[in-house]
């Protein structure tokens, strides 16, 4: 079983890795298009405002389309052969569970208690996935699906069929059994999913007027629902609709900023509706915390390389409030952590709360500075001196408790894993490594050292590491024997053997798989 979850976390990082670039671009791109911090220059008639929004909206492809990458990214690192066909069977089964649900619904909905004919978004529970109109099931709905088609391509890509039938082997055939097995599949989601959509409803009713508890619960829900992709089900109806104020906390803090600015009166005391939007405060002061106990809990040998990682994907959630970037380097390693995290997210805003802090802070620094600091600094200077010093109090707090935990039961955090022990060779070192390779690539030593082609059972790969199914342990060579072939040694838990490569296993991994 812990195979199996190690297994899924390292497919879940594959997507995982575009993160940091998207998170750059955005930063960029929203700072040059903010008005109240670029003046003029960025009027939504200018130019320059023009040029860099085409910037900024390709830089939110990759977080506006999650379902639909993490669909294809998944069979990269479980699908056990023939991965790209797996990614291309994942995407057209996925659509097509889709295309199902969408018929399904626009000719049935009022049975399953959907109001097909209501816009996409919002509070309707419907959503456009590549222009489908569907049921919005999140990144849950997307790893289901993915794991049911790359459950069949494991099991029937290699099914020999008569010749005559030649034409529907392999992908076609895995693509047919898929169509059979979605259509079901579609008529349970339409029948359940609605519910849990009601459920999350009736539970923004309950905490809407909970005071501080309500408050607490709310942001300790909206983290943990990050990994399922429900948490926009459920702050939606308090940003954008009316379930703490009509016409939702942003627009109605918009519109009352001229009254805040010219008010001296607590902030909570003029805009007690302004709670929900709280989320963004561990975004800022939590995410550095995180990433402190990830730099300081890193190998030596490690730490210039997890710095360039940190500080893109840190910056990233402090500047734009994008918080994938860095959530999912620990997510699926260390699920614990992330719980943790909700905790002290909850904690920290339940806290701001309760000293007076409200206001539209769930983005990054750029959109609070535009909404908040910018336009009520002067009259509600005390206010964010008082955020600035919980937040970073909470940031200590973050980084004394994610330190501790990580040490504790040392969690393969960025920087920790079993692999890439750097070490200074000699000359002579070199050569002999250089002496092998001529002898045959990496891969070919690697199929040898694992005991040849005959003791192999299957083959995948994570972001660094050969993940291998042995028959034989005792024909796999020592850890040291790999680290003389040119990797940086093994990981063995019996028949299962982790070849750690590093980033270029990818390669490896096809030319492993061409051998066999």
């Amino acid at each position: 079983m812990m195979q199996k979850i190690q297994r899924f976390g390292g497919a879940m990082f594959t997507p995982v890795l575009l993160f940091a670039f998207a998170g750059i671009v955005i930063g960029i791109g929203t700072l040059f298009t903010t008005e109240a911090i670029m003046g003029s220059l960025a009027s939504p008639d200018g130019l320059w405002y023009q040029c860099w929004n085409v910037v900024l909206q390709g830089g939110w492809t990759v977080f506006n389309q999650l379902p639909l990458i993490f669909v294809v990214g998944l069979p990269i690192g479980l699908a056990k052969k023939q991965q790209a066909r797996c990614c291309m069977e994942a995407l057209v089964l996925y659509l097509t569970f889709q295309y199902f649900l969408s018929t399904i619904l626009s000719q049935w909905g009022s049975t399953f208690g959907v109001d097909f004919a209501a816009e996409a978004g919002g509070t309707s529970g419907l959503t456009m996935v590549a222009s489908i109109k569907t049921l919005d099931m999140g990144m849950i709905g997307a790893l289901i699906i993915s794991g049911i088609v790359i459950f069949l391509h494991n099991r029937y890509f290699d099914t020999e069929l008569p010749e005559w039938m030649g034409t529907f082997s392999g992908s076609s055939f895995v693509v047919i059994v898929g169509f059979f097995v979605l259509l079901p599949v579609a008529f349970l989601s339409a029948s359940f999913w609605p519910m849990v959509q009601a459920g999350m409803r009736s539970f923004q009713g309950f905490i809407s007027g909970a005071g501080a508890v309500g408050v607490w619960i709310f942001i300790f829900m909206e983290r943990i629902l990050i990994p399922f992709g429900l948490h926009h089900l459920l702050y939606f109806p308090f940003f954008y609709d009316s379930a703490v104020i009509n016409g939702g906390v942003y627009s109605a803090w918009a519109n009352a900023l001229p009254q805040l600015a010219a008010s001296s009166q607590s902030l909570k005391t003029l805009a007690p509706y302004a709670w929900p939007t709280l989320t963004g405060l561990s975004k800022i002061f939590g995410c550095t915390g995180i990433s402190l106990a990830f730099y300081f809990t890193a190998k030596d040998t490690k730490k210039k390389q997890i710095a360039g990682l940190l500080i893109p994907i840190t910056l990233t959630a402090i500047f734009c409030g994008v918080t994938e970037p860095i959530e999912f380097t620990f997510l699926f390693i260390a699920p614990a952590l992330f719980v943790v995290h909700a905790i002290l997210a909850a904690t920290l805003a339940t806290v701001a709360y309760l000293f007076g802090v409200v206001g539209v802070l769930s983005g990054g620094l750029i959109e609070m500075s535009a909404l908040n600091f910018i336009p009520l600094m002067a009259s509600h200077w005390p206010t964010y001196l008082t955020l600035l010093f919980i937040g970073l109090v909470f940031t200590g707090i973050y980084f004394v408790v994610f330190r501790f935990l990580i040490l504790k039961f040392d969690f393969k955090t960025p920087g920790r894993e079993d692999d890439e022990e750097i070490t200074f060779h000699s000359k002579a070192d070199f050569k002999e490594k250089q002496a092998g390779a001529a002898q045959g690539s990496l891969a070919t030593m690697i199929l040898e050292a694992l005991g040849g082609k005959d003791n192999i059972v299957d083959v995948t790969n994570c972001a660094t590491r050969l993940r291998v199914n042995v028959k034989d342990e005792n024909l796999v060579q020592s850890d040291s024997y790999f680290k003389t072939i040119g990797t940086h040694g093994i990981k063995a838990t019996k028949t299962n053997i982790q070849v750690i490569v590093g980033l270029k296993v990818p390669t490896v991994r096809e030319e492993f798989e061409g051998l066999l």
